[in-house]
Parts: structure tokens; C-alpha cells; sequence
């Protein structure tokens, strides 16, 4: 059994050297809601020297909040704010000499995409006129997902190592206490069950099904090193190796 680790890099943080030994793809920041270019460079370069699939993460134009606040902007804003970040990515990985295999929105955007199904249709239209051999990643069972399939991208779901869920399928927000995973024994149960069981345990308590195609670090959090090698480490030893899809 095979599963994709997925770690939020290039965002500034100072761990990707790290991250980037463990992880089997690299949400590269797009220099919007942080980063810039040279930690795009540095980190396509480590990308490349790891073996990593490498991937846009494309967010809001808010460095202030770090691109985790949500904006109503409208249709042609979304396209521009996608194709400038796309445009961006791509042709740092042409100079780096890597592959763009991905494209996985950050943050409020990305959130806001999962349950706004007009937001979702235009991100992915959007990437498929950029390029329609990327593949769309987003949260499992959200609409960016249902767009990719729709639009006939390939989808890749997504479940998340350090965040908890509501009942719905969505991620407890950033505002609430219970939002982050910071326990590593609770992370590493998080992640088996939604890899073995297909299911998510909310924070009411319900169990919620999912699709784990390839799992989440948050690359800015303080634990990110700690659990993306426990996590490797506890999934290893139950025969489940960790590769880009």
C-alpha cells in the first residue's frame, strides 16, 4: 500500500531542508500569501535533489494573515490571482529543471473552494486552460475535487495529519481551540484511521468517511519535522510506503 505525504513549503518557515528528506511532494508557496521567489528557487532545488513531486500552492494576496482569510473577489480577479501565481511557479521550475505535476490552492482559498462549488469550478477552469495535465488537489470530499473530476482533471484527495474535522468533512477552523493536531501519538491515530478505515473521527465524535490519496503537513507548524517522521516511521512499519500518486 502506497500513500503521498504532503508537506506546505517555501512559505518562510525554515524547515523545508528537513521536510523535504521526508515528504513525497512539496506544496510549493507561489510567493503571494508568503515566500518569494529566491525561497521558491531554494526549495524547487531541494525538491529536486529529494526526488520530490513538486506542486503550485497558490493563495490569497494577503501576507498579513498569512492567506487564512477568506475574500469574496471576483471571477476574473480569481483567474488572474491563479494564472499570475501559475505563470510564476512554472517558470521557476523550468529554470530549476523539474516538473510541475500539481496544483493544490492555500489556505482560505483553498478552504473556501471546498464548499463553494462556483469558486471551485473557475480555480479548476482556470488551471486547465493554464495546463490540463495538472492535477487538482483539495480536501476529500469537497468541490474542488468534484470540479477536477467534472472538468476531466486528475484529482488527487486530500486528508490532513494535524487538523481536526467537523462533522461535515470540513476542517475546524483556525479560530477555534480544537483546530490543530498537536499531540504526536493523536496525529499518527488520526492518520491510520483515515488511511485504513477510510474515515475521520469529528470533533462532535462522529466517524466521516474520507479519501486518503495523499496526506497533509502544515509545513509552518512546530511539530511538522517530529510528525512527518513519526508518521513515516509508524506507517513504514505497517507496510504502507509513502509515494507521490
Amino acid at each position: 500500500m502506497n500513500i503521498d505525504l504532503n508537506a506546505d513549503v517555501a512559505e518562510g518557515c525554515g524547515q523545508d531542508d528537513k521536510l523535504l528528506t521526508i515528504v513525497s511532494s512539496a506544496n510549493v508557496c507561489c510567493g503571494l500569501h508568503a515566500g518569494s521567489y529566491a525561497e521558491m528557487i531554494a526549495t524547487l532545488q531541494l525538491a529536486k535533489k529529494n526526488n520530490v513531486r513538486v506542486g503550485a500552492h497558490p493563495g490569497l494576496d494577503d501576507r498579513e494573515n498569512f492567506g487564512r482569510t477568506n475574500q469574496s473577489l471576483g471571477e476574473e480577479e480569481y483567474r488572474a490571482l491563479m494564472a499570475y501565481q501559475l505563470g510564476a511557479t512554472k517558470a521557476l521550475c523550468n529554470l530549476v529543471g523539474v516538473s510541475l505535476d500539481y496544483v493544490k490552492p492555500h489556505g482560505a482559498l483553498y478552504n473556501q473552494a471546498a464548499v463553494d462549488e462556483s469558486l471551485a469550478d473557475i480555480l479548476v477552469s482556470e488551471i486547465k486552460r493554464f495546463d490540463p495535465n495538472l492535477k487538482v488537489m483539495g480536501l476529500s470530499g469537497g468541490h474542488l475535487v468534484a470540479a477536477a473530476k467534472r472538468q476531466g482533471l486528475v484529482s488527487i484527495s486530500e486528508v490532513f495529519a494535524d487538523r481536526s474535522y467537523e462533522k461535515d468533512g470540513s476542517l475546524v477552523s483556525r479560530s477555534k481551540d480544537n483546530a490543530l493536531i498537536t499531540d504526536t501519538q493523536a496525529a499518527i491515530d488520526h492518520v491510520l484511521q483515515m488511511i485504513t478505515q477510510g474515515t475521520v473521527t469529528s470533533v462532535c465524535g462522529e466517524v466521516v468517511p474520507v479519501e486518503a490519496e495523499s496526506i497533509c503537513l502544515h509545513g509552518d507548524g512546530e511539530h511538522a519535522i517530529l510528525f512527518a517522521q513519526e508518521i513515516k516511521k509508524q506507517l513504514e512499519r505497517k507496510g504502507i510506503t509513502i509515494s507521490a500518486q
